[in-house]
């Protein structure tokens, strides 16, 4: 039992859970606003294209099917003892359509945040990393250096040549 327990406080203590909580509260705020979306803008619009007030109004009175006296619903509707209120599926439906479309559009939005932010990191690295490109290494042939003996040498050869130059 004593296991259960500490992997339990190992389970909530990890930052994951933190991030899920935060994700479910965050979700649950964005419902209410995806929901407010609908309520206000989406359902009167395609309330007035079927003709009525709100879509949850819409409702289908099965046969054999008594009509309550004197009783009405949130819409005025007349309430019967069976009927389909199916204006209420096809809202439950809008609504799971628009959280998912406009949450499919928040992850598509950071997937490509995420892929720039990548390209540009990448981009960095390599300007930071100096290319080196190897080129062939030609190896010149190294000539020995000359003696004192043989720059003597020489140094009194050009000035030999220098003077019979001037004598002449």
């Amino acid at each position: 039992m004593k296991s259960f327990f500490s992997d339990f406080k190992k389970f909530i203590t990890r930052g994951n859970v933190l991030d899920m909580a935060v994700g479910v509260i965050v979700g649950g705020a964005f419902t209410a606003i995806v929901t407010a979306l609908n309520k206000s803008i989406l359902t009167p619009f395609i309330g007035y294209l079927f003709g009525t007030k709100d879509l949850k109004s819409l409702y289908y009175p099965l046969p054999g099917a008594e009509a309550l006296e004197g009783q009405v619903d949130a819409y005025g509707n007349q309430l019967y003892s069976s009927a389909i209120y199916y204006g209420e599926f096809i809202q439950a439906v809008i609504d799971f359509l628009m959280i998912a479309l406009l949450l499919f559009t928040i992850v598509k939005i950071f997937q490509w945040i995420r892929k720039a932010s990548e390209k540009a990191a990448e981009k960095l690295k390599k300007k930071e990393e100096p290319v080196v490109e190897s080129e062939p290494v030609v190896e010149e042939p190294v000539e020995p250096k000359p003696t004192t003996e043989e720059l003597l040498t020489e140094i009194r050869d050009l000035l030999a040549a220098k003077n019979n130059q001037e004598t002449k």
